[in-house]
């Protein structure tokens, strides 16, 4: 089976949003596949944490501009800039939450969504 068009272009923003947080060392990076999952929101989640509220709101920013550097995407709508203890960025399909790490463990977005195919994504070995 070959992929669909819409399929090539999540793959790529997914891409673009991994490198984006690699690029500011974001911290256990998760990627949720929603695709499974009836009346959701879009088709995943990226997860991921920073160790400081500067930490956080510079990988929210490396991830928009690598996602427009990479495919000339910019995201549809970001939410908490002002103070980046959970900046969300939606492309769509794709769901980008950026927590300091108290923030990630108290909304506990995993356990919420774990009827989602979770993934761990390791980029040491890159």
């Amino acid at each position: 089976m070959t992929k669909t068009q819409t399929e090539k272009d999540s793959e790529s923003r997914l891409n673009a949003v991994i490198e984006g947080i690699d690029r500011k060392k974001g911290l256990d990076i998760i990627k949720i596949d929603l695709t499974k999952i009836n009346h959701s929101e879009c088709n995943y989640f990226i997860i991921c944490h920073g160790n400081s509220t500067t930490h956080v709101d510079a990988i929210a920013r490396s991830v928009e501009d690598t996602v427009e550097e990479m495919i000339g995407e910019r995201a549809w709508h970001k939410d908490g800039y002002k103070n980046s203890l959970w900046i969300l960025l939606d492309y769509a399909d794709i769901m980008v939450h950026v927590f300091q790490h108290e923030t990630r463990d108290f909304y506990d977005l995993e356990n919420l969504w774990a009827d989602g195919v979770i993934e761990e994504i390791n980029l040491e070995n890159k």
